[in-house]
């Protein structure tokens, strides 16, 4: 598995959630940041009915090889059934800002 830099969005059931869980992803060095967006409305399907929530986002920064210990982690403190976690691949970023986020998360 490579080592690529990736973003992990991960809805929360509010910004409490979103708090906690980015500090212990922070804090066990899984993630270099998490950026909380404290109130989203989403509207889903669950359990074959249409949901409509408020929500809080947490957009984190991480490697792809960390990524299995983030959703472990996160399902322990994630008050949903089926939480979301989802990573994205970041295709550029500052030279300096990678460097951070590697140094952050234990990378090379």
């Amino acid at each position: 598995m490579n080592n690529e830099p990736i973003i992990i969005l991960i809805t929360c059931q509010d910004l409490g959630e979103a708090k906690r869980i980015a500090e212990s992803l922070v804090h066990q060095k899984l993630i270099a940041c998490g950026n909380i967006l404290p109130q989203i409305s989403s509207v889903f399907q669950w359990k074959s009915k249409i949901e409509h929530e408020e929500e809080s986002l947490l957009i984190a920064k991480s490697r792809r090889p960390l990524f299995e210990q983030i959703v472990e982690q996160v399902r322990s403190l994630h008050s949903y059934e089926t939480p979301e976690i989802i990573a994205l691949p970041v295709i550029a970023g500052s030279p300096d800002y990678l460097a951070w986020l590697f140094q952050e998360t234990g990378g090379e």
